[in-house]
């Protein structure tokens, strides 16, 4: 004989887990004591949004499910913005929550409130497990159901009775390989004369591109065709650096340097793109062709109307299209005369002698090692990251331009930390998301990561105070006091550094990673640059938009 909680666990472990994030609560004793005296390892966290965020960056990183557990009502509901920032950022994920028994009613409707229900937008799938014998083929199911395009959260709730009933045995179900299925052979011909007609073509490398089962084959796409690429800001690092055909990354919708490209282009070819992301482009009227070539259709939106699409694994149907392109395109490097200019511009004023975003970007890009990990958090500093930070690997760059979430960047960055303890992580963060999910740095000292946390500081929501300005309302409700950042680091038993000279930046951040542990780095930042840069000189470049 067996338990419910000893069969949910086994299964855990038939597909490969070895780690939930979480934290229980008295209706899953029975699955923590299973956890026990399994293989996996229970990673305590502070909250359980943390846990949330931790098992959808797992997913990210791997490709494979994250799992994070907790209790019924107030814990499962704590689930809530991970479930959209994995649904959202298309991250698998499985989400384990306890209930009040269903066999029984001992404690009435106390803490009770229907969870699969609240679940249910917000996931791929929701289910209540209400027999032992039916948790193989469930748990089976929702890694299935995560894992496969497009991947994301799935729910399950197993109540406390469930899992302490005992049962007999019964079989596990062994995970197998789904292979996609490659776009059609009239698909890829269509987009290949579109492509070959084109005299100004340019590549885009969006959210799905990032995935780690194709980054290599998109790189060899580049390579074959010679077509100059932008990204979105989560398809950063699809394309190893190298290629000399990387025009920039839109961080913003439109007007910025690389739309200067993009203006010019009579036809992009879309790799990846989800429209769950901040519009990189805006269709229109005399606008460029687009040829969407995606895990699945695109979905049509007012900004974003693709003419052709190329659907299916994004890899081989690359790489088939490569074999109808490659030699055919004399018209390839149309647009490359743009980049020295783009990419200067984009640079400029990086080395001066302030804590500018543009600064605090380039001395980070330094001290970091090509495989390095940033994990960013949501703030202003976001869009620059976007804008000025050289990716040259996939997933090198965390951020979230779906769901837009704060609070993710310290446990994203745990993660990644977890995943990759021989590599540099580092969290960005303002001080506005930081402090949404700061308790975490206890979870990251107490598993001994060597983890550096920047923290940018303008005791501001700067973001919102900047689009404030921007549309001429008067500064109000936007500002803050902080703690001082290096001794809270420091109670809980992290280091921490307060830089006060920009011209010590880059040798605090290099000593904070050779001396290992969690180091928190606390910076001001001066954003005038938001202004002077984003809405004033940008505006200046429109006339001439207009006048091309």
């Amino acid at each position: 004989m067996t338990k419910g909680s000893d069969l949910l666990v086994a299964a855990i472990e038939n597909e490969g887990v070895d780690r939930i994030f979480g934290i229980p609560g008295e209706e899953n004793l029975d699955v923590v004591e299973s956890i026990r005296k399994s293989s996996i390892e229970l990673v305590l966290t502070r909250h359980e949004q943390a846990a949330a965020f931790m098992a959808a960056t797992y997913g990210r990183l791997t490709g494979k499910p994250g799992v994070c557990l907790t209790t019924l009502g107030p814990g499962a509901l704590n689930l809530s913005t991970g479930a959209a920032y994995a649904l959202l950022g298309a991250m698998p994920m499985v989400m384990i929550t306890g209930q009040k028994g269903i066999l029984s009613s001992r404690q009435a409707r106390f803490q009770v409130v229907d969870v699969v229900a609240s679940m249910k937008p917000l996931t791929k799938l929701a289910r209540q497990i209400v027999s032992p014998q039916m948790i193989p083929t469930t748990v089976r199911e929702a890694f299935r159901i995560a894992q496969e395009e497009k991947p994301g959260p799935v729910h399950l709730e197993l109540p406390e009775d469930i899992a302490a009933e005992e049962c007999q045995e019964v079989a596990l179900i062994a995970p197998h390989q789904l292979e996609l299925p490659t776009a059609s052979d009239a698909a890829l011909d269509r987009a290949a004369d579109l492509i070959a007609a084109a005299k100004r073509p340019l590549l885009m490398f969006g959210a799905a591109a990032s995935r780690p089962r194709s980054t290599s084959d998109i790189a060899q796409f580049v390579i074959r065709t010679r077509i100059p690429f932008f990204t979105t800001q989560m398809g950063k690092g699809t394309v190893p650096g190298g290629t000399e055909l990387y025009m920039g990354t839109a961080a913003l919708s439109e007007r910025d340097y690389v739309h200067e490209a993009i203006e010019q282009a009579d036809l992009i070819i879309t790799i990846g793109h989800d429209t769950i992301e901040k519009p990189p482009f805006i269709m229109g009227k005399g606008g460029p062709k687009v040829v969407h070539v995606g895990y699945q259709p695109a979905t049509v939106e007012q900004v974003y109307f693709p003419q052709s699409e190329v659907i299916g694994d994004i890899g081989p149907s690359l790489k088939a299209l490569a074999d109808r392109l490659e030699g055919k395109l004399p018209n390839a490097h149309a647009l490359l005369h743009l980049r020295e200019r783009i990419l200067e511009r984009i640079a400029a004023r990086a080395t001066e002698d302030r804590f500018t975003p543009q600064r605090l970007v380039h001395d980070i890009r330094e001290v970091m090692p090509h495989d390095g990990i940033l994990a960013l958090d949501n703030g202003m500093y976001k869009i620059w990251f976007a804008r000025n930070y050289r990716t040259r690997m996939a997933n090198t760059l965390l951020l979230d331009n779906a769901l837009a979430t704060m609070g993710a960047g310290l446990p994203s960055a745990m993660v990644a930390s977890m995943l990759y303890p021989e590599r540099r992580v580092m969290a960005i963060c303002g001080d506005g998301g930081f402090m949404m999910n700061s308790q975490e740095l206890e979870t990251a000292v107490r598993l001994k990561l060597n983890l550096v946390v920047l923290v940018i500081e303008d005791n501001a929501y700067g973001m919102i105070r900047w689009k404030q300005a921007v549309d001429e309302f008067p500064d109000f409700g936007m500002t803050f006091g902080n703690p001082d950042f290096v001794k809270y680091a420091e109670s809980y038993g992290a280091r921490g550094t307060r830089v006060e000279d920009i011209s010590q930046f880059k040798q605090v951040l290099e000593e904070a990673f050779s001396g290992g542990g969690v180091h928190l780095v606390n910076v001001p930042v001066d954003y005038s640059e938001n202004e002077r840069v984003l809405v004033k000189e940008l505006r200046e470049r429109l006339p001439a938009i207009l006048e091309a």
